[in-house]
């Protein structure tokens, strides 16, 4: 995904409910995975068609079918039209660059966030749209791309713990959404363990590298605020949602996950008033270091005037000047150089100028 949005010109004029992916295409083909479970069963397998999740439907079991590659447009009117879903939604979830919402319809509710995942070697951050749809008794997730951050929610569900495996649809969209507002929290302590470091960085040697490092925090940082703090919104306003599909003990998780959502936005603002802060200390430093130069050069000057004064009497060529002939005019002028030097580094050293 862009990290600035851009809208195609093909894309200007579309009806709202108009099945067209918008965004970078990720996945070349679409996988589709079920996972189907309650207390004492559980069944996880990958499915070739949108038909073989139907049946599911009936079952009185919680069913998680998660869709990885949005750009299948037969996928997505199969999926419309075996879960009876307004084909406005799946234009939403097709939409990769949209804003994170979370709407009620009849027959569910709709909710996206911005999935962010950081790549253990390179430090890159990368963000993913995530749609969720919760129904009765299923839950579609989709996905731009296969690989996501949800392994220990599928692990819970595998090793039969017994708060997911007993709950509904509800708790298990909490479940993954927990784990995105988890890895916010994680990617922004990892960047700020950086930023910390730097500063201890920035008192012992602030060069240019610092700077652009700096530089190059904040422009991370400001792609984790555009993308955490849209989403923040979109929690708060499920935490206060009054729905059928949502169990009313499941609401205290969502205003848990409501708290973690503050924290990481909290978190991100305060490191970026720690960069502000930096940057000021860096600028402070090479004032004070420029200062420092011109206090020496200014000294220097200063005493060198009188000498140069000195040297530019006797350096005259008019034939009747005083002492010019006297023996010992040199070295009494020299004397008088350096009395007047010693005397003015005296001068500055109790004025604490040197």
């Amino acid at each position: 995904m862009a990290r600035i949005v851009k809208k195609k010109k093909e894309e200007i004029g579309l009806a709202p409910d108009t099945l067209y992916f918008r965004g970078k295409k990720k996945a070349e083909k679409v996988y589709l995975r079920l996972i189907d479970f309650d207390s004492d069963n559980l069944e996880e397998s990958a499915v070739q068609t949108v038909r073989q999740v139907l049946e599911y439907q009936e079952k009185p079991t919680v069913t998680w079918f998660n869709v990885d590659g949005l750009h299948n447009i037969t996928v997505m009117e199969e999926i419309s039209k075996g879960f009876n879903i307004d084909k406005l939604i799946l234009a939403d979830v097709m939409d990769t660059e949209a804003r994170p919402k979370v709407h009620e319809y009849a027959n569910c509710i709709y909710l996206s966030i911005k999935m962010l995942q950081q790549n253990e070697k390179t430090h890159k951050i990368t963000v993913e749209n995530l749609s969720l749809i919760l129904t009765d008794k299923v839950l579609i997730s989709f996905q731009e791309k296969k690989g996501d951050v949800f392994d220990p929610v599928r692990e819970r569900i595998r090793n039969n713990k017994k708060r997911i495996r007993n709950s509904g649809v509800d708790y298990l969209a909490f479940a993954l959404l927990d784990i995105v507002v988890d890895n916010y929290i994680y990617i922004i302590s990892v960047l700020g363990d950086n930023i910390e470091a730097l500063e201890e960085k920035l008192l012992q040697d602030p060069n240019q590298s610092v700077i652009d490092e700096i530089n190059a925090y904040k422009r991370e940082l400001n792609f984790l605020r555009k993308n955490i703090n849209p989403s923040r919104e979109m929690i708060l306003a499920l935490s206060k949602m009054e729905s059928e599909f949502i169990e009313e003990t499941t609401y205290v998780h969502y205003k848990e996950l409501l708290a973690n959502a503050n924290q990481a936005a909290e978190s991100s603002d305060s490191y970026r008033e720690i960069l502000s802060d930096q940057l000021n200390i860096y600028h402070t430093m090479i004032s004070s270091k420029l200062n420092d130069i011109m206090k020496f050069l200014t000294v220097f000057s200063v005493i060198f005037i009188p000498l140069t004064f000195i040297a530019g009497i006797y350096g005259t060529n008019f034939d009747v000047l005083p002492e010019l002939h006297y023996q010992y005019s040199y070295f009494i002028m020299w004397g008088v150089m350096i009395a007047v030097v010693i005397g003015m580094l005296i001068y500055f050293r109790r004025k604490k100028w040197l």
